[in-house]
């Protein structure tokens, strides 16, 4: 594990300062990077960004945001122009009728829930699903960008608190116990749009 922790700590180094001509933009380049080609260790370059100038704290979460919707527009033609044979390899049938139920039910939030998640969550494969079943593409950019808002503004939240370890602790905590964080974030979301819905009809019933 500390060889592991040792050459991720020396990638995230070297993308860094390949990072440096692009100065502020550089988050935006590697969130685009990650979504688009192979994965990168955005979620440590954020931290490290928002770490050293957290006056811009919104700024790089917003840019990163845009990238990762951006970044993912090659994965979803690819999705949109026969993505289900892809998809059906990668994934067992079970999970690729899971995955289709969940985007009938609500394609937004099918989409902008796992963009929330860390890895190990292949998000890759809810970006190839949202083209397969039809997503709009502006309601497929919306989703992405929300769900990686949230993601990396609870992140840089917590690195102002905690510092940038908090990423290496957090990929820890969500892969030993991925079904505890899911129930949380589940449980945090629903209590959310219970709130969200009570104040509607409030709002309603004075009006």
């Amino acid at each position: 594990m500390k060889t592991i922790a040792h050459i991720l700590a020396r990638y995230t180094a070297w993308i860094l300062h390949l990072l440096v001509p692009l100065g502020v933009w550089g988050v935006f380049a590697i969130a685009f990077a990650d979504s688009a080609l192979l994965g990168m260790p955005v979620d440590a370059i954020v931290a490290l960004y928002v770490y050293q100038d957290h006056r811009r704290l919104l700024f790089y979460v917003v840019m990163a945001s845009l990238g990762s919707a951006l970044g993912s527009i090659p994965l979803y033609i690819i999705g949109y122009l026969g993505g289900e044979k892809v998809l059906r390899k990668r994934i067992s049938e079970e999970r690729f009728l899971r995955i289709h139920r969940s985007f009938e039910r609500h394609e937004f939030w099918a989409l902008m829930f796992p963009g929330m998640l860390p890895p190990p969550m292949p998000f890759k494969i809810f970006v190839l699903g949202a083209a397969v079943f039809e997503m709009r593409f502006r309601d497929f950019l919306a989703a992405v960008f929300a769900g990686r808002f949230v993601r990396f503004l609870v992140l840089s939240l917590l690195t102002l608190w905690f510092g940038p370890q908090i990423v290496g602790l957090i990929g820890t905590v969500f892969r030993q116990h991925i079904y505890w964080v899911l129930g949380v974030i589940i449980l945090g979301v629903s209590l959310w749009l219970v709130m969200l819905l009570r104040r509607r009809r409030k709002s309603e019933a004075r009006s």
